[in-house]
């Protein structure tokens, strides 16, 4: 039978992963304190891989991980996957695009590719545009009627 490595928690430690757990900003964090819960309780790490839906690697690297660094180390690191092709920087320059061709979103992503000599597609410049949808109806040219309405639940 194998060495079962049991994880203990104080009750501070306990309640912060079990928020963590309950309320993480992520799935992968929720999964990630729940693997470490269930260790604590002394589950082999196969059964916790069994019952979280990921492998018995993962268990045994998020359980040394959270061993080395804590809570903080069971969030997912900045610069994981790939970079943003439009960014901040590029805010303003896309602003005067669309403010400019508002009704033709082709034509302001033809012109934004000469002006910032990056290739994208339209769905890219679309869902950048979503994102700062806020920036962009400050502009003045986008009559109050025309701006994104908020969803206030």
């Amino acid at each position: 039978m194998p060495r079962i490595t049991v994880i203990k928690l104080s009750v501070a430690a306990r309640a912060a992963l079990e928020q963590g757990h309950r309320h993480g900003a992520s799935h992968a964090l929720r999964r990630r304190c729940q693997m470490i819960l269930l260790k604590s309780e002394g589950l082999t790490s196969s059964h916790v891989a069994e019952l979280v839906g990921v492998c018995e690697m993962s268990v045994h690297q998020w359980v040394h991980r959270y061993q080395t660094q804590g809570l903080k180390g069971l969030e997912t690191q900045p610069g994981r996957g790939r970079k943003a092709i439009l960014q901040e920087c590029d805010l303003e320059t896309v602003k005067a695009a669309v403010a400019k061709h508002r009704q033709r979103l082709s034509v302001a992503k033809a012109e934004l590719e000469q002006t910032l000599d990056k290739s994208f597609c339209q769905e890219t410049l679309a869902r950048f545009v979503k994102k700062t949808v806020g920036a962009i109806n400050e502009c003045e040219n986008v009559p109050a009627a025309s701006r994104a309405r908020k969803f206030t639940p």
